[in-house]
């Protein structure tokens, strides 16, 4: 129910109060998009809350247990933006929260376990939740590893062709993958780890990986940092591999014309024609979401170990 301006909204134990449920976040118009030019819906903070409700059984396994950094506008997509890392004094107590060290001291992140936690961040236009890809118990022993592949452009084609190139060293590695589009243009390869080697080691292999994958296609793919010696490659980039940095999870809603959102796909989904970064909006992620596209894989964790020399054998 709604009354003054304010929207009530039952989670689990908790009630949520949503502020200005009519506020637009997403305006409409028109803009660039894929191959041509695209209209976009208008959204409210209202839309987003009953997206984030309704992905809610989908999108908390992949955020439990772990620190977030929160992409919060508060006057919507058009408006200022600022990532948000400490906790406000203000949020409620049954709202989780983790305190973790950084140089020179200490940052209480917020950690989203219930349905409500995430209304509640919905509320305060926090549109896109970014994770880290370890959990709170060993903050610095990652369990996913990411490679996000970023075009020179907006031309997924390029990003569908450098994906099944990783996929396919990952598959020689026997290591175990998932896709998921960003939301923005590319897409991120997420591999389900054991959480036993610290931040370094698992950078130093996805930078490996990313090395040997661009020595074979010098033409198509490279690991340069700038942009300048990019060209028109598309980049592998290893950088969210490491302590207290953080990748975009999974369904959550990105700060771009017609709320697209980071939505995960299954392999055979690459081949799909229709298929590109800004595929799912907050209009219809959820059907995808019910599809499971990632079923099995994220419980299929393996050690960097045995992959690692049979990297090396590569290499050699």
């Amino acid at each position: 129910m709604s009354a003054g301006g304010t929207r009530t909204v039952r989670a689990g134990p908790h009630t949520v109060e949503v502020h200005r449920p009519d506020k637009v976040l997403f305006p409409a118009g028109a803009g660039e998009g894929q191959e041509h030019t695209e209209e976009y819906e208008e959204y409210t903070k209202g839309d987003l809350v009953d997206y984030y409700r309704a992905v809610a059984p989908f999108m908390l396994p992949h955020l439990r247990g772990r620190p977030l950094m929160l992409e919060r506008h508060p006057d919507g997509v058009d408006g200022p933006q600022f990532m948000q890392k400490n906790t406000p004094e203000h949020y409620p107590d049954w709202i989780e929260r983790v305190e973790v060290g950084k140089e020179g001291g200490t940052v209480c992140h917020t950690v989203c376990g219930d349905s409500a936690t995430l209304l509640y961040l919905a509320d305060q236009a926090a549109l896109t939740l970014h994770r880290w890809l370890s959990r709170t118990g060993k903050a610095d022993r990652p369990d996913r590893m990411v490679f996000d592949l970023d075009p020179s452009g907006d031309d997924f084609e390029q990003v569908r062709s450098a994906a099944r190139l990783l996929g396919g060293l990952l598959d020689e590695l026997r290591l175990p993958s998932a896709l998921m589009t960003t939301g923005s243009r590319g897409l991120h390869v997420v591999v389900p780890l054991t959480p036993h080697q610290d931040f370094g080691a698992v950078r130093e292999f996805a930078r490996n990986v990313a090395d040997v994958l661009a020595a074979a296609h010098p033409d198509r793919l490279t690991t340069a940092a700038r942009k300048k010696d990019r060209g028109d490659r598309l980049y592998l980039d290893i950088q969210r591999n490491a302590y207290a940095q953080t990748a975009v999870a999974p369904f959550t809603v990105r700060a771009r014309p017609g709320a697209p959102v980071a939505t995960p796909v299954s392999w055979d989904q690459l081949d799909d024609p229709a298929l590109h970064a800004r595929r799912w909006t907050i209009e219809n992620a959820v059907e995808q979401a019910r599809t499971r596209p990632w079923a099995g894989i994220m419980s299929r964790a393996r050690s960097l170990g045995p992959a690692g020399r049979r990297l090396n054998a590569l290499r050699d």
